[in-house]
């Protein structure tokens, strides 16, 4: 599939990340290969046992949440349309010792450049906002799953990430598109010179492109290709800091401080492929 300008602007900004993360202390790659996972535990959790099964993340920049899997006991294979992400996942693997595959490709490509069907499909925090069309996301989520196998996801609500960037906690206030409708054509662009990793180097590929995708949008896709959903579930908490009034927990994770009931973070998913 011939990439448009906005999928040809968000690749080269994530090319230009790659270096800047693999040497942040955001993402610790040092920590990583000292033994430590990059997996939330709410993900461990209700992700469930992975040992001896075959499991693909989708969207998974250099590697490190595939082989943390790696290291819960499935054998992994990594997509990503970032080449120097995919080189930097297979630079990871090596010397981390971890042993995982790692494939380039264009997500809504993906069966022209992979093969194989899996036992888990799998997609991190921070993934969705990337893609201009869900319902084509989800049929690439139920092409490489086997009858049987399990789809999970942790991702960031779309409510929360419908608020304006600089909301105050009191009034909140709703700025960008919680659905997905028109918005392949008209997506909303960005413009920043550094990355959330917190380095503090600047980029020069600076502009992005994001689309909303509602939670019922999601999940209605979802079931239209098979998927028996084991549960929805909605957090008030966040993995990461997402706005500057958030309070961390012991926990580590992020609260709304003083209206925790009011705004959904963060929502998980866990759904079977029906034979």
């Amino acid at each position: 599939m011939p990439m448009d300008e906005y999928s040809a602007a968000n690749l080269a900004q994530w090319d230009e990340r790659v270096d800047i993360h693999y040497r942040s202390d955001f993402y610790g790659v040092e920590r990583f290969k000292a033994g430590e996972t990059t997996l939330e535990p709410l993900e461990r959790e209700e992700m469930g046992s992975v040992e001896g099964k075959s499991l693909l993340h989708l969207q998974c920049h250099f590697g490190m949440d595939t082989l943390s899997w790696a290291r819960e006991g499935a054998d992994v294979t990594g997509l990503d349309f970032s080449p120097l992400a995919i080189e930097a996942a297979r630079k990871l693997s090596n010397e981390s010792g971890v042993p995982g595959r790692f494939v380039e490709s264009e997500l809504y490509d993906a069966p022209e450049a992979l093969d194989a069907n899996f036992d888990v499909v799998y997609t991190g925090l921070g993934a969705l906002c990337w893609l201009p069309d869900i319902r084509g996301w989800v049929q690439i989520v139920g092409h490489f799953l086997k009858p049987g196998g399990v789809f999970y996801i942790l991702e960031g609500h779309p409510i929360m990430w419908a608020l304006d960037d600089d909301t105050p906690e009191e009034p909140m206030h709703i700025r960008w598109p919680y659905f997905e409708t028109d918005q392949p054509q008209n997506p909303e662009g960005w413009d920043d010179d550094e990355t959330y990793s917190g380095t503090g180097e600047k980029m020069q590929n600076t502009r992005s492109y994001n689309w909303g995708h509602g939670l019922g949008e999601i999940v209605t896709a979802l079931i239209d290709v098979g998927l028996k959903i084991e549960f929805l579930h909605e957090h008030k908490t966040c993995a990461w800091r997402a706005y500057p009034w958030m309070v961390k927990g012991d926990d580590d994770l992020w609260r709304v401080p003083n209206h925790p009931d009011r705004l959904p973070l963060m929502w998980s998913l866990r759904a079977v492929k029906e034979a």
